[in-house]
């Protein structure tokens, strides 16, 4: 009865006028970013958040969340007919959704991937509403230690589920930890780091930080890129046509979403991995996996499910437990610091209108995702056909007005132009921007959590060690690293052995 009161609070929160229109405006502009390959998510949502100091708490966070998952729906619409992921979720999209419309089933795979976003991002509202309380309940037994220990398996789990070399992330994650460093001592209130620059006595900012990774970044690798697109151009109709394909692609909507939704909430998770993790699932389930890259509907059913699920369920350890598992949510947590607001478990009891109307928003906004994408095809397509030379240019100006709006400063224009280049060059030499974020936007709680703990234990590192939580996260911290430096020797030593072999036989 307790619940149903408070989803009917969230449903008035989530029906004002203005909450409705900011929804709005997320999730359209999300699914023009999806649609669009270049900025992606977290530079836009980098983008705005100077527009959201002027609006309401609520309002802010609705919208930055609709850019979130109505980029997931935008970026199916691009892979099924331009074979461009708009987003790095949508690569699996494309290895049956392109093929489908070749075949004149175009509008077979856009519907099956918006009405399996749909039903996932249903599904996933259920599951944000009855785990956050229980999450935010058992996270009020953290202290400091585990606060640290968890921001440790949290930062050490993402770095190694990303792409490349594990060494790499580490060293960019501690890179983000010292520049989240850099401002006043929260102790002692002695400058650190700053260079004599009093623009940074506040500490680096995250727009700058965020627009200049993920934004600045994709512009100058897109503007070196040549990408051919071949926007598929038929009328396109069937959306209901074939029964027994729907019937098919059911179960893939569901495995989907229950990979999503879990894989969404562990750190480091989100939707890329969950959308990879689906497709190999469904290739693995089906009795005919041989046709999976030949336009199968499972093949577009199961990753998008799966990677709005993601989306929205990557939410729950943000709002509960104060842990934001990818960047996209460091973004988002950044947005709620901003306006005062700490999420962790006393968030549903300080703020019930920001969690029961951003829950419930996300509900609506994915009608309004189901009712826009699939009438409003044509202008996507037309979109997809502007040329990059007047995009480009226009992302650089709106990034350089956004991150010049918060603090009024240029400085924080030269910041973002520092972080840009050195977004472009960490991708071109292979180390991933999104683990030096994180660690960014960690950086002060993780430095307060583990300077409280020494304070605690009299200066002693066994603080760590002596309580169950911070044990547990430890132990798996040693064991992922461990891991990782078996796992590459043993990686190395095969290379060598193969290379002899080689050798002994010629």
């Amino acid at each position: 009865m307790e619940i149903g009161h408070y989803i009917l609070y969230g449903l008035q929160v989530a029906f004002q006028p203005m909450n409705l229109f900011y929804c709005f405006v997320g999730v359209f502009t999300g699914t023009l970013i999806g649609v669009l390959p270049g900025i992606g998510p977290v530079g836009t949502m980098s983008l705005l958040l100077p527009i959201t100091f002027h609006i309401t708490p609520v309002g802010a966070i609705i919208m930055l969340a609709g850019i979130y998952y109505g980029a997931q729906y935008g970026g199916s619409t691009t892979a099924i007919l331009a074979n461009i992921p708009g987003e790095a979720s949508s690569v699996t999209t494309c290895l049956d959704g392109y093929q489908m419309a070749r075949k004149g089933k175009a509008g077979l795979a856009l519907g099956v991937s918006a009405v399996g976003s749909f039903i996932a991002g249903t599904l996933t509202i259920f599951g944000l509403i009855f785990l956050a309380y229980p999450l935010a309940k058992a996270a009020l037994k953290f202290g400091p230690p585990e606060y640290f220990s968890l921001m440790c398996m949290g930062l050490v789990i993402l770095t190694f589920l990303t792409q490349g070399s594990m060494f790499k992330a580490l060293m960019v994650a501690l890179l983000g930890l010292l520049i989240g460093l850099v401002g006043l001592d929260p102790f002692t209130a002695k400058p650190r780091f700053t260079f004599g620059f009093k623009e940074l006595m506040d500490g680096v900012g995250i727009v700058p930080v965020t627009m200049g990774l993920f934004g600045i970044s994709e512009v100058l690798l897109n503007l070196e890129a040549t990408i051919k697109r071949d926007v598929y151009e038929m009328e396109i109709t069937g959306l209901w046509s074939s029964l027994t394909e729907w019937v098919d692609a059911k179960w893939a909507i569901l495995r989907g979403t229950v990979v999503g939704f879990f894989l969404g909430i562990l750190p480091g998770g989100g939707a890329i991995l969950s959308s990879f993790v689906s497709y190999a699932l469904e290739k693995r389930f089906s009795k005919h996996p041989e046709k999976f890259g030949t336009g199968v509907i499972e093949g577009v059913a199961a990753p998008e499910s799966a990677n709005n699920a993601a989306a929205q369920s990557c939410l729950i350890p943000l709002l509960s437990l104060g842990i934001p598992p990818n960047v996209v949510m460091a973004v988002l947590y950044g947005g709620l610091l901003i306006h005062g607001i700490q999420p962790g478990p006393f968030l549903l009891r300080d703020h019930p209108d920001i969690f029961w109307g951003l829950s419930m928003s996300m509900y609506v906004g994915n009608i309004m995702l189901l009712a826009l994408n699939l009438p409003l095809i044509g202008l996507w397509v037309r979109i997809l056909r502007v040329p990059y030379p007047i995009l480009f240019p226009l992302i650089l100006f709106f990034c350089a007005i956004g991150v010049y709006t918060v603090n009024n400063s240029v400085f924080d224009i030269y910041l973002m132009v520092i972080f840009g280049l050195a977004g472009y060059l960490m991708k071109k030499f292979d180390f991933e921007p999104a683990p030096l974020a994180m660690a960014y936007v960690l950086s002060p709680i993780l430095e307060s959590s583990f300077r409280q703990s020494l304070s605690l234990s009299g200066g002693s590192f066994a603080v760590f060690f002596s309580r169950p939580i911070s044990l547990v996260c430890m132990v798996l911290v040693v064991l992922l690293l461990a891991f990782q430096i078996v796992s590459s020797y043993v990686a190395k030593w095969r290379v060598q052995a193969a290379k002899i072999k080689t050798y002994e036989g010629e």
